[in-house]
């Protein structure tokens, strides 16, 4: 199935649900997020989740911020991958996506700037963070994360599930399951702090993530930072990750090209 099919059958879903998805991202005083459970046909997201690859075959990113597993060199995998990702591309659904969030000008990410496919292993984890502000050329903000959710049976008690904080990394979290066939919606703005529990299950969780762009900062104002983690308790962790944040901000901000993120789809040259 190719990418505007699938992108047919989410659009419905959308539709679907957009009475309860604008109701859900318009709930202030949070990390503004919303869910849209049984987003496909399942055999068809069955079969996303046995086209991903061996993990051998993905980026692992491991530190005391992060584990997991990450590809976005797409035609290395299985073509359905690609298929699923560039779906959420289609500009039907950026319509309809911009309809239920009320974010303007939404533009989605072709080059797959640390978008693509993602995967976590038992130990896996995300600690506290907020994504980086920008896209790779600082000309748009990014507003939106989408994730897409594709292992059957996944249960909230193996951990996975993305934890939104609302009042900032020290504070309560809430919790959004990785639930088998389910999108995820999250505004990523300067307090969209946001993290994975750690995994304690042998198995894969899987996603396919995407991010969307604007010119519009989603927080009205101008701003700019580094992706920035945290710890969800202070401790020396805690500071070291903080120091390091404003460390890499001040060297962006004062040589925009110092580093670029590896995580792209480098496209074969016609």
């Amino acid at each position: 199935m190719d990418s505007t099919a699938i992108a047919d059958l989410i659009l419905a879903r959308l539709t679907e649900s957009s009475a309860t998805l604008t109701e859900q991202m318009s709930i202030g005083h949070r990390v503004r997020s919303g869910c849209v459970d049984d987003l496909l046909p399942h055999n068809l997201a069955h079969a996303l989740f046995e086209s991903f690859p061996d993990p051998n075959r993905m980026v692992l990113k491991r530190s005391i911020k992060e584990n997991k597993l990450v590809g976005a060199q797409m035609d290395q995998f299985n073509p359905a991958l690609e298929e699923a990702v560039y779906a959420f591309q289609d500009p039907r659904v950026v319509q309809a996506i911009e309809a239920a969030t009320g974010l303007r000008d939404l533009e989605p990410d072709v080059d797959l700037y640390a978008g693509g496919i993602s995967l976590m292993t038992k130990g896996g984890y995300l600690r506290p963070h907020l994504d980086n502000s920008h896209d790779a050329a600082r000309q748009r903000y990014r507003v939106l994360n989408l994730l897409y959710y594709v292992t059957p049976n996944w249960q909230p008690e193996w951990g996975g599930s993305l934890q939104l904080w609302d009042d900032g990394p020290h504070g309560p979290c809430r919790t959004i399951p990785s639930t088998f066939n389910r999108l995820v919606l999250m505004v990523t703005n300067r307090r969209s702090w946001h993290s994975v529990n750690e995994i304690t299950h042998e198995g894969r969780r899987c996603c396919i993530s995407n991010y969307y762009f604007s010119k519009h900062s989603p927080d009205e104002g101008a701003y700019f930072h580094a992706t920035s983690f945290r710890a969800e308790q202070p401790s020396l962790s805690d500071r070291v990750m903080a120091v390091d944040n404003a460390l890499r901000t001040t060297i962006l901000k004062v040589a925009p090209g110092a580093y670029k993120n590896p995580h792209v789809y480098k496209r074969p040259q016609s």
